[in-house]
């Protein structure tokens, strides 16, 4: 349904037993199955993806491309491609996302916004006359 332009690899894990206390900025792919407590930002990639699983929790601002959530998010989350939240995920904060895929039992306890980072494009139906046109 959606355009993925994002790749499907991981390259990295953050275990079960982590615990991480600290900003995290990544690239790529990363899996988070343990804590973090600080903000989790992929580097300005559009192939960036972010995967929370069921036991994880984050605890800080996302920020990433494509993000899908299965575990815990306390902050705000801002996905540039597409978000989906799979049926154990719990958001608390603001949510900014281009696409949307939520299955139920997800729940959000924040505001969704729509974000289009386009420009908006502007097409003249007829063509611009000259002014000296006699």
């Amino acid at each position: 349904m959606f355009s993925r332009k994002t790749k499907s690899t991981i390259d990295s894990l953050i275990g079960a037993a982590t615990n991480i206390a600290g900003n995290v900025h990544f690239k790529g792919g990363l899996r988070i199955d343990g804590c973090v407590k600080g903000d989790v930002i992929a580097d300005a990639d559009e192939t960036s993806m972010l995967v929370i699983s069921e036991h994880a929790k984050v605890e800080g601002e996302v920020r990433v491309a494509h993000l899908l959530v299965n575990g815990v998010i306390v902050g705000p989350v801002y996905s540039s491609e597409l978000l989906e939240l799979q049926p154990k995920a719990r958001i608390t904060g603001d949510v900014h996302y281009k696409a949307l895929e939520m299955h139920g039992g997800a729940v959000v306890s924040g505001k969704l916004t729509h974000d289009t980072m386009e420009e908006p494009i502007l097409k003249l139906a007829m063509p611009v006359l000259a002014a000296n046109n006699t």
